[in-house]
Protein backbone atom coordinates (compact mmCIF):
# COMPACT_ATOMS: atom_id res chain seq x y z
CA UNK A 1 0.00 0.00 0.00
CA UNK A 2 1.03 3.56 -0.78
CA UNK A 3 2.30 5.49 2.15
CA UNK A 4 2.35 8.87 0.93
CA UNK A 5 4.71 11.77 2.99
CA UNK A 6 5.15 15.09 1.71
CA UNK A 7 8.77 15.04 2.76
CA UNK A 8 10.06 11.81 1.41
CA UNK A 9 7.80 13.29 -2.39
CA UNK A 10 10.11 16.51 -1.62
CA UNK A 11 13.06 14.73 -1.06
CA UNK A 12 12.72 12.71 -4.55
CA UNK A 13 11.93 15.37 -6.73
CA UNK A 14 14.47 17.81 -5.38
CA UNK A 15 16.84 14.83 -5.41
CA UNK A 16 16.02 14.37 -9.13
CA UNK A 17 16.50 17.94 -9.87
CA UNK A 18 19.65 18.62 -8.27
CA UNK A 19 21.25 15.08 -9.96
CA UNK A 20 19.75 15.45 -13.44
CA UNK A 21 21.05 12.05 -13.87
CA UNK A 22 24.61 13.43 -15.06
CA UNK A 23 27.05 11.84 -12.78
CA UNK A 24 29.83 14.55 -13.66
CA UNK A 25 31.99 15.80 -10.86
CA UNK A 26 30.69 19.07 -11.09
CA UNK A 27 26.95 17.11 -10.03
CA UNK A 28 28.98 15.44 -7.22
CA UNK A 29 30.42 18.70 -5.76
CA UNK A 30 27.36 20.33 -5.90
CA UNK A 31 25.23 17.58 -3.67
CA UNK A 32 26.28 18.17 -0.63
CA UNK A 33 25.08 21.64 -0.88
CA UNK A 34 21.62 20.61 -2.47
CA UNK A 35 21.75 18.07 0.50
CA UNK A 36 21.28 20.92 2.73
CA UNK A 37 18.73 22.81 0.63
CA UNK A 38 16.55 19.61 0.38
CA UNK A 39 16.55 19.77 4.53
CA UNK A 40 15.83 23.51 4.80
CA UNK A 41 13.02 22.92 2.55
CA UNK A 42 11.88 19.82 4.56
CA UNK A 43 12.41 21.51 8.21
CA UNK A 44 10.59 24.76 6.36
CA UNK A 45 7.28 22.93 5.10
CA UNK A 46 7.29 20.59 8.53
CA UNK A 47 7.27 23.85 10.57
CA UNK A 48 4.13 25.69 8.47
CA UNK A 49 2.00 22.85 8.49
CA UNK A 50 2.77 22.12 11.94
CA UNK A 51 1.75 25.71 12.72
CA UNK A 52 -1.09 25.61 10.58
CA UNK A 53 -2.31 22.08 12.51
CA UNK A 54 -1.52 23.83 15.89
CA UNK A 55 -4.16 26.85 14.44
CA UNK A 56 -6.73 24.45 13.87
CA UNK A 57 -6.72 22.40 16.78
CA UNK A 58 -7.33 25.52 18.45
CA UNK A 59 -10.87 26.05 17.27
CA UNK A 60 -13.75 24.73 18.50
CA UNK A 61 -15.82 22.06 16.77
CA UNK A 62 -18.85 23.43 14.41
CA UNK A 63 -21.99 23.56 16.37
CA UNK A 64 -23.84 20.73 13.77
CA UNK A 65 -21.15 18.12 15.65
CA UNK A 66 -20.75 19.38 18.54
CA UNK A 67 -22.51 16.66 21.07
CA UNK A 68 -23.44 18.54 24.17
CA UNK A 69 -24.21 22.06 22.68
CA UNK A 70 -24.45 21.75 19.24
CA UNK A 71 -27.73 21.96 17.09
CA UNK A 72 -30.45 20.19 18.92
CA UNK A 73 -33.35 19.19 16.96
CA UNK A 74 -37.20 19.01 18.07
CA UNK A 75 -38.70 15.90 17.86
CA UNK A 76 -41.37 17.01 14.87
CA UNK A 77 -38.22 18.41 12.98
CA UNK A 78 -36.50 14.63 13.77
CA UNK A 79 -39.41 13.34 11.40
CA UNK A 80 -38.58 14.96 8.26
CA UNK A 81 -35.23 13.00 7.48
CA UNK A 82 -32.49 14.37 5.40
CA UNK A 83 -32.25 13.15 2.00
CA UNK A 84 -28.77 14.88 1.45
CA UNK A 85 -26.87 12.35 3.31
CA UNK A 86 -24.33 10.17 1.68
CA UNK A 87 -25.37 6.48 1.69
CA UNK A 88 -22.64 4.37 3.46
CA UNK A 89 -22.27 2.32 -0.14
CA UNK A 90 -20.30 4.96 -1.91
CA UNK A 91 -17.31 3.82 0.49
CA UNK A 92 -17.29 1.12 -2.21
CA UNK A 93 -16.10 3.97 -4.70
CA UNK A 94 -12.76 4.87 -3.06
CA UNK A 95 -10.00 3.48 -4.97
CA UNK A 96 -6.93 5.58 -4.09
CA UNK A 97 -5.75 6.19 -0.49
CA UNK A 98 -6.23 9.70 -0.40
CA UNK A 99 -9.81 8.37 -1.48
CA UNK A 100 -10.23 6.48 1.34
CA UNK A 101 -8.93 9.18 3.87
CA UNK A 102 -11.32 11.61 2.45
CA UNK A 103 -14.31 9.14 2.77
CA UNK A 104 -13.90 8.29 6.41
CA UNK A 105 -14.51 11.91 7.55
CA UNK A 106 -17.18 12.61 4.96
CA UNK A 107 -18.64 9.20 6.09
CA UNK A 108 -17.83 9.47 9.62
CA UNK A 109 -19.98 13.65 9.75
CA UNK A 110 -22.99 12.26 8.04
CA UNK A 111 -22.99 9.25 10.50
CA UNK A 112 -23.31 12.15 13.22
CA UNK A 113 -25.77 13.63 11.38
CA UNK A 114 -27.92 10.61 10.59
CA UNK A 115 -27.75 9.88 14.47
CA UNK A 116 -29.18 13.30 15.06
CA UNK A 117 -32.19 12.65 13.37
CA UNK A 118 -32.55 9.24 14.99
CA UNK A 119 -31.58 7.66 11.98
CA UNK A 120 -29.77 4.05 11.77
CA UNK A 121 -26.15 4.57 11.86
CA UNK A 122 -24.80 0.83 11.56
CA UNK A 123 -24.03 1.13 7.75
CA UNK A 124 -22.14 3.90 8.31
CA UNK A 125 -20.13 2.49 11.11
CA UNK A 126 -19.21 -0.66 9.28
CA UNK A 127 -17.95 1.38 5.99
CA UNK A 128 -16.09 3.83 8.39
CA UNK A 129 -14.21 0.43 10.41
CA UNK A 130 -13.63 -0.89 6.87
CA UNK A 131 -11.89 2.58 5.28
CA UNK A 132 -9.79 2.41 8.41
CA UNK A 133 -8.75 -1.32 7.99
CA UNK A 134 -7.75 -0.61 4.38
CA UNK A 135 -5.70 2.44 4.66
CA UNK A 136 -4.08 0.47 7.95
CA UNK A 137 -2.33 3.80 9.37
CA UNK A 138 -1.12 3.01 12.62
CA UNK A 139 -2.29 6.47 13.83
CA UNK A 140 -5.53 5.58 14.43
CA UNK A 141 -4.42 3.03 16.93
CA UNK A 142 -3.39 6.03 19.01
CA UNK A 143 -6.94 7.88 19.08
CA UNK A 144 -9.33 7.01 21.58
CA UNK A 145 -12.32 7.92 19.93
CA UNK A 146 -12.53 6.98 16.10
CA UNK A 147 -15.67 7.84 16.30
CA UNK A 148 -14.88 11.53 16.17
CA UNK A 149 -11.82 10.84 14.07
CA UNK A 150 -13.46 13.53 11.69
CA UNK A 151 -12.85 16.47 14.06
CA UNK A 152 -8.67 15.97 12.90
CA UNK A 153 -7.52 17.29 16.11
CA UNK A 154 -3.84 18.02 17.11
CA UNK A 155 -3.61 14.16 18.34
CA UNK A 156 -4.49 12.45 15.31
CA UNK A 157 -1.96 15.32 13.15
CA UNK A 158 1.27 14.65 15.82
CA UNK A 159 0.44 10.75 15.20
CA UNK A 160 -0.25 11.40 11.19
CA UNK A 161 3.17 13.32 11.31
CA UNK A 162 5.06 10.76 12.95
CA UNK A 163 3.82 7.96 10.59
CA UNK A 164 4.50 9.42 7.60
CA UNK A 165 0.99 10.28 6.44
CA UNK A 166 1.09 14.10 6.88
CA UNK A 167 -0.87 14.57 3.67
CA UNK A 168 -3.66 12.52 4.49
CA UNK A 169 -4.25 14.10 7.60
CA UNK A 170 -5.39 17.20 5.00
CA UNK A 171 -7.00 15.05 2.95
CA UNK A 172 -9.22 14.51 5.89
CA UNK A 173 -9.40 18.00 6.58
CA UNK A 174 -10.71 18.71 3.65
CA UNK A 175 -13.77 16.07 3.38
CA UNK A 176 -14.95 16.75 6.69
CA UNK A 177 -14.93 20.80 6.08
CA UNK A 178 -16.66 20.51 2.98
CA UNK A 179 -19.04 17.96 4.71
CA UNK A 180 -20.07 20.34 7.48
CA UNK A 181 -20.58 22.82 5.01
CA UNK A 182 -22.62 21.07 2.91
CA UNK A 183 -24.85 20.12 5.42
CA UNK A 184 -25.25 23.22 6.84
CA UNK A 185 -26.04 24.97 3.02
CA UNK A 186 -28.87 22.41 2.74
CA UNK A 187 -30.74 23.39 5.35
CA UNK A 188 -29.33 26.72 6.94
CA UNK A 189 -32.28 27.96 9.18
CA UNK A 190 -32.11 24.93 11.11
CA UNK A 191 -28.36 24.30 11.59
CA UNK A 192 -27.03 27.84 12.12
CA UNK A 193 -29.24 28.29 15.11
CA UNK A 194 -26.63 26.82 17.61
CA UNK A 195 -24.12 29.06 15.36
CA UNK A 196 -22.62 32.49 17.21
CA UNK A 197 -20.61 35.00 14.81
CA UNK A 198 -17.75 33.55 16.00
CA UNK A 199 -18.42 30.15 15.07
CA UNK A 200 -19.47 31.10 11.98
CA UNK A 201 -16.18 33.24 11.47
CA UNK A 202 -14.27 29.77 12.44
CA UNK A 203 -15.71 28.22 9.05
CA UNK A 204 -13.87 31.14 7.10
CA UNK A 205 -10.93 30.67 9.51
CA UNK A 206 -10.81 26.78 8.40
CA UNK A 207 -10.73 27.81 5.14
CA UNK A 208 -8.08 30.30 5.05
CA UNK A 209 -5.98 27.26 7.05
CA UNK A 210 -6.81 24.70 4.57
CA UNK A 211 -5.91 26.86 1.82
CA UNK A 212 -2.37 27.52 3.52
CA UNK A 213 -2.11 23.99 3.86
CA UNK A 214 -2.45 22.67 0.00
CA UNK A 215 -0.67 25.70 -1.42
CA UNK A 216 2.65 24.13 0.67
CA UNK A 217 1.51 20.51 -0.77
CA UNK A 218 0.25 20.87 -3.75
CA UNK A 219 3.44 21.38 -5.42
CA UNK A 220 5.01 17.93 -4.19
CA UNK A 221 1.73 15.95 -4.09
CA UNK A 222 -0.93 15.47 -7.07
CA UNK A 223 -3.15 13.87 -4.90
CA UNK A 224 -3.70 16.99 -2.89
CA UNK A 225 -5.65 18.68 -6.46
CA UNK A 226 -8.72 18.12 -5.55
CA UNK A 227 -8.36 19.79 -2.05
CA UNK A 228 -7.41 22.67 -3.95
CA UNK A 229 -10.56 22.44 -5.97
CA UNK A 230 -12.29 22.39 -3.42
CA UNK A 231 -10.77 24.97 -1.48
CA UNK A 232 -11.46 27.48 -4.76
CA UNK A 233 -14.94 26.76 -4.69
CA UNK A 234 -15.16 27.51 -1.10
CA UNK A 235 -13.60 31.17 -0.87
CA UNK A 236 -16.85 32.90 -1.42
CA UNK A 237 -17.24 32.00 2.65
CA UNK A 238 -15.85 34.68 4.11
CA UNK A 239 -18.64 35.56 6.56
CA UNK A 240 -17.99 37.06 10.12
CA UNK A 241 -21.65 37.10 11.45
CA UNK A 242 -24.22 33.94 11.37
CA UNK A 243 -26.98 36.47 9.22
CA UNK A 244 -23.37 37.03 6.70
CA UNK A 245 -23.07 32.94 7.15
CA UNK A 246 -26.55 32.22 5.91
CA UNK A 247 -26.52 34.71 3.15
CA UNK A 248 -23.26 32.85 1.71
CA UNK A 249 -24.11 30.04 1.81
CA UNK A 250 -27.38 30.26 -0.01
CA UNK A 251 -25.06 32.46 -2.46
CA UNK A 252 -22.53 29.57 -2.98
CA UNK A 253 -24.69 26.80 -2.93
CA UNK A 254 -24.04 25.20 -6.18
CA UNK A 255 -20.23 26.09 -5.74
CA UNK A 256 -20.53 24.13 -2.18
CA UNK A 257 -22.35 20.90 -3.99
CA UNK A 258 -19.27 21.48 -6.66
CA UNK A 259 -16.58 21.31 -3.72
CA UNK A 260 -18.18 17.97 -2.44
CA UNK A 261 -18.35 16.04 -5.80
CA UNK A 262 -14.69 17.17 -6.26
CA UNK A 263 -13.84 15.45 -2.91
CA UNK A 264 -16.21 12.51 -2.87
CA UNK A 265 -17.68 10.96 -5.93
Amino acid sequence: MKKLSIFAVALAAMAFTACGGNKSAKTEEAAPEKSFEQEQVEAKIKMELDSLAAELGKLKDLPIVKEDDGVKLTDQEKQVKPDYLLSAAVAENAATLAEKYRMISALSVDKTIAAMYDMPTDEYQAAVAKLIADVDDPSFKDINDTASIFKTGQELYTAMEQNGRINNYWQMVAASLVEEIYVMSQNSEKFLKAFDDDAAANVTYRIVLLSDAVSRLQEYDPEIEPIAKAIEALKPLNAVSVDQLKTQLAETKDKIVEARNSLIK
